[in-house]
């Protein structure tokens, strides 16, 4: 038995440490960088500040207090948090949230809606079951019994809100997880926070979710680089240009766990208890808002690649696909993702699922 453990900011480091050389040729302008520990994972900002402009002490204060407050609200590992007062909370009580807590959720539960089921923010019993969540971590796959007994506690058709409190409530036992749009929420925040400061040229990184405003210090586009899906090496899939919008990448290879030879992702399909066994291993996608890119990637993820395609295109979402077929990876992306592709990448891209 192996266990191949690793934070999802681990599988995006090598894209930010390949952004960042990027930037630095022939660059005109040097951003200041800024970089700490958040939510159980790390983050990154690259910010060209106006003259005269804010110190950097004050960003750096004002960007972990961004982080504080999403973390304080949504991380499962902490118990006084909101989400896990909420889960704590008895059957048929009315939870009064913050506008953060209603806002992540009901763009989750927004998400679910359009996925058949395969996102589900409701979720959080089988990633604990898994051990992929506060409990701890397993070397060995759960009995069916359990798998079966954390399902019945599955299924946002079990929640209710009011916007008018805001507020939440649960119809029968079950628990969140934020985990899949919480980072991509938290870049949204530090992003909005900086604009209110007076910067607009930026790149934030949290936990491998981005957002990008302006241009780079080379006065074009930033340049982002998509990660090959390979556990065992770090090699760029492909680079992209884009500005003002957010950037969030779902995989399936580098938090996982071995037993028996196969593979357990952390990507847990709520429709069947069961970790995603699928060839889609990368699901990157762009949009305006980074939580909602986060929360897309990966319900496309769990839908697999035939489904994630069809659907991705009928809610007019910009994504790029890898597929691991054999010993290749093969590539394809939505028509609106093409806007962020050179000539050259948007033929090969087209050819390879030919």
């Amino acid at each position: 038995m192996a266990t191949h453990r690793k934070s999802h900011s681990c599988e995006w480091l090598f894209c930010l440490l390949m952004v960042l050389c990027l930037a630095g040729c022939h660059r005109q302008t040097v951003p200041s960088q800024l970089d700490g520990a958040s939510m159980g994972t790390t983050w990154h900002v690259s910010y060209i500040a106006p003259t005269p402009g804010p110190g950097t002490k004050h960003i750096r204060q004002g960007i972990e207090e961004q982080l504080e407050r999403v973390n304080a609200s949504m991380s499962t590992y902490r118990p006084d948090s909101e989400i896990s007062r909420f889960s704590a909370l008895a059957t048929q009580t009315w939870f009064r949230s913050s506008a953060d807590f209603f806002l992540v959720l009901t763009t989750a539960l927004a998400v679910g809606e359009k996925t058949e089921g395969a996102y589900d923010v409701t979720v959080a019993p089988l990633v604990n079951l898994w051990g992929f969540g506060p409990d701890g971590m397993i070397d060995k796959p759960p009995p069916e019994a359990a798998i079966a007994e954390a399902r019945t506690h599955v299924g946002q058709h079990n929640l209710r809100v009011d916007s008018d409190m805001p507020g939440v409530m649960k119809l029968s036992e079950l628990s969140l997880d934020f985990s899949s749009l919480a980072k991509g929420y938290a870049v949204d925040r530090v992003a909005q926070w900086l604009q209110q400061q007076g910067i607009s040229r930026y790149m934030v990184e949290v936990g491998g979710e981005m957002r990008v405003s302006g241009l780079s210090g080379r006065d074009d586009p930033w340049r982002i680089a998509i990660e090959q899906p390979n556990s065992s090496e770090r090699a760029v899939a492909v680079t992209i240009n884009l500005t003002d919008v957010g950037v969030a990448t779902s995989g399936d290879y580098r938090n996982y766990f071995e037993s028996n030879g196969r593979r357990y992702s952390h990507l847990i399909d709520p429709r069947t208890g069961y970790p995603v066994a699928h060839d889609l291993v990368s699901v990157t996608v762009v949009h305006p808002s980074c939580m909602i890119a986060d929360a897309w990637a990966t319900a496309l993820t769990v839908l697999g690649a035939e489904r994630a395609m069809v659907v991705a295109q009928a809610q007019g979402l910009a994504v790029y696909f890898i597929r691991r077929v054999d010993d290749r990876f093969l590539h394809s992306h939505t028509p609106l993702f093409a806007a962020y592709l050179s000539p050259a990448q948007v033929q090969n891209s087209t050819q390879s699922d030919e």
